[in-house]
Parts: C-alpha cells; sequence; structure tokens
C-alpha cells in the first residue's frame, strides 16, 4: 500500500491532512520530540503538541509529558487497529437497528465497491440457500466461505463450485468433500459469481477478489428474470471449461427434489453405479397451462453436463428420458421449451 492510499484511509477515520502528515512522521520515528516531529511533518511545534493530545484520545500515541523534553511515542499498529475495531463494534447494534428499519427493495440492484462486502454477501447469501447454489470463487478465497457452503451441503442444497487460480492436478479431491455436491478447478483467473435459488445473483471482477486495493465494482440482483442468465453462463461457459475434481457420492434413495438438477445429478451418479432408477415427477406439459399431471417410469436416458463424462448435446442441456406406460418422455427443468415436460419436483427410488 502506498502512502497516499494509506493517507486516504486514515482520514476516513477523521483525521486532517495535517494531522496524518503529522501521525505518519510519528509512525517514522517511534518516539521524538515535538521539534522533530515538526521538522518531518511540515509543521509548528505547536501544533505537534495539540494534535498530539488528540491523537492520544483515539489511540494512535502516547504523550509523555513527564520527561523534558516531551516525548511523543506512536502505539503499536496492532495496538491502534484493535482499538479502532473496538470503537466500530460499539456502533454495530445502533448501525444494525437503523439498517433494518430502512433496507432497500431487495429486487434493486447493488453495487458493491469492497471486496471484504462481496464475500459476506456471498456468506450470508450462502446462510439462505434453499435449493440451489451455483459459485465461482479463487481459489485461495474459499476457505472464508468454507463454512457456509458445507452449511448448505448438509441441508441438501445442490452446490456446484468452480475455484479458479489453481491447475486441477494441483488439487485433493478430499478437500471438496461435504463442501460441494460437484467440484472442477480451472486455472486461469475469473470473476468470482453466486446464484442461488435462482433468485439471487452476484457477479465481481476477478482483479477486485484478488486485489484489496482495487477500483472494480461488484453488483449483486435478486430478479428472477436475470438470474437464470446468469446461471445459464455459469453452466454454458466456466463450468466446461474447468477441470472435474470431485463428484458426491449418490444420496440415499427414495428422495424428493425440488432442484431438477439435483435430481439429474444423483440420477446419473446411480445409473453409472448400475443401480436402475425409477422416477415420479410432478411437471407440466410444456407448451401448456393445464395444473401438473405426474409422471412415472424407469430412467432410461439422462442428458446433462454437471458431472464427467457429459451426456447433453449442449452445454446447458439437463433431462431426463423416462419410459412410461405411454412410451418415453423427457423431462426437464423451470424454463423447459425442448422436453416433454417441465418438472416441478422429482422422487427418486431405485428399481427393486
Amino acid at each position: 500500500m502506498d502512502d497516499r492510499t494509506l493517507s486516504d484511509l486514515l482520514r476516513q477515520f477523521g483525521l486532517s491532512e495535517k494531522e496524518v502528515d503529522t501521525y505518519l512522521a510519528i509512525l517514522e520515528q517511534g518516539e521524538a520530540k515535538a521539534s522533530t516531529i515538526a521538522d518531518d511533518a511540515g509543521v509548528s511545534k505547536r501544533y505537534v503538541y495539540s494534535t498530539s493530545e488528540k491523537l492520544a484520545e483515539r489511540g494512535f500515541v502516547e504523550v509523555n509529558d513527564h520527561v523534558v523534553p516531551t516525548m511523543i511515542r506512536a502505539n503499536p499498529p496492532e495496538q491502534v487497529i484493535g482499538t479502532l475495531s473496538d470503537r466500530v463494534e460499539t456502533m454495530r447494534p445502533a448501525l444494525d437497528a437503523r439498517f433494518s428499519a430502512t433496507t432497500s427493495d431487495p429486487d434493486q440492484f447493488e453495487v458493491i465497491k469492497s471486496r471484504v462486502t462481496v464475500i459476506k454477501r456471498i456468506e450470508d447469501r450462502l446462510a439462505e440457500a434453499n435449493e440451489e447454489i451455483t459459485l465461482s470463487i479463487p481459489y485461495e478465497h474459499l476457505p472464508e466461505v468454507a463454512n457456509e457452503l458445507g452449511a448448505a451441503v448438509e441441508r441438501g442444497v445442490l452446490v456446484l463450485l468452480v475455484v479458479s487460480g489453481i491447475h486441477h492436478e494441483d488439487i485433493d479431491a478430499s478437500e471438496f468433500e461435504g463442501l460441494a455436491s460437484a467440484a472442477r478447478a480451472w486455472r486461469e483467473p475469473m470473476p468470482t459469481t453466486l446464484t442461488v435459488d435462482q433468485r439471487f445473483g452476484l457477479v465481481a471482477p476477478t482483479e477486485m477478489i484478488v486485489r484489496s486495493n482495487s477500483d472494480k465494482q461488484a453488483i449483486t440482483f435478486a430478479q428472477e428474470q436475470l438470474v437464470p442468465v446468469l446461471v445459464g453462463s455459469f453452466l454454458g461457459n466456466y463450468w466446461p471449461m474447468a477441470n472435474e475434481v470431485y463428484a458426491t457420492a449418490p444420496a440415499k434413495l427414495p428422495r424428493t427434489f425440488h432442484d431438477f438438477r439435483h435430481a439429474v445429478l444423483h440420477a446419473t451418479l446411480h445409473r453409472r453405479g448400475n443401480h436402475p432408477v425409477l422416477a415420479r415427477v410432478r411437471a407440466r406439459p410444456v407448451g401448456e397451462k393445464n395444473g401438473p399431471v405426474t409422471v412415472e417410469g424407469k430412467i432410461v436416458d439422462v442428458r446433462q453436463g454437471l458431472v464427467e463424462p457429459a451426456s447433453n448435446a449442449f452445454p446447458v442441456e439437463t433431462a431426463l428420458v423416462l419410459e412410461t406406460e405411454e412410451g418415453e418422455v423427457s423431462i426437464g427443468g423451470s424454463g423447459s421449451f425442448i422436453e416433454d415436460f417441465e418438472a416441478k419436483d422429482v422422487t427418486l427410488e431405485l428399481e427393486e
């Protein structure tokens, strides 16, 4: 961090430009008399005395006026940071109370200028997930959100994870056990993206996450029309380019899935283990507005790109093909248009 950036940050804590110069001069000296600090900071001796008293009140320095001449000593940076942190924390209850009363419409966009805030938003949204998460994040920052990812997996949420900036051969698959349903790695840098339950989206430029002093900005949004577009970009662009490093074990069946991709993932895993799978699907015929009907049958084909080897014709295709009493029918997820049915939920069970 250069001196200009440091000065800007200190001014955010209420110090004037001259006060910042004086404090930095004290830091560089460690301990010095007022005349030495005045010369270094380009201010008067009298100003050093008055400013030092203010800095002492804020915990930045100590003024020893029991000796002649008076000596001014900089407090250790970790002590200063601790004092500032404690004071910020004392404001939290009042800030939280006011924020709760004035929270903006969740459908509006939010522009985020801080990497710390981006990570906090990711943690908060992961904690709210009920059905599906897609996340791309630099590998080095995965530990910052690992707890919430693990909790989501425990809740039965589908978690599709891409870590960037690391070669897949440098990763141990066990690192992702309990953190993802399927995980991939891409050695190139890539934007950080998040979608949750088809309702919330976040996009942050690569530079913003890997550099603490970047001037780039992230955006979040909670619009049903836009989030599927981001999911499609994730599955159609980033997911196929990355290398698979982990896939979860097949789920215990029977089980009902409200997220269609989750059902497809576990149907695929069971079929690859030579376990014949039956499906009961509550669905709506594509192109019709009639209420849900129940479609039952044995899964005879799966079209997917969630785990390798892919079996879909195009990157975002995710479908089940069932053998029913009326013949073969295809089932897709929300927004399906080439399949026969659009699934609302899917119950999988093993054929006896």
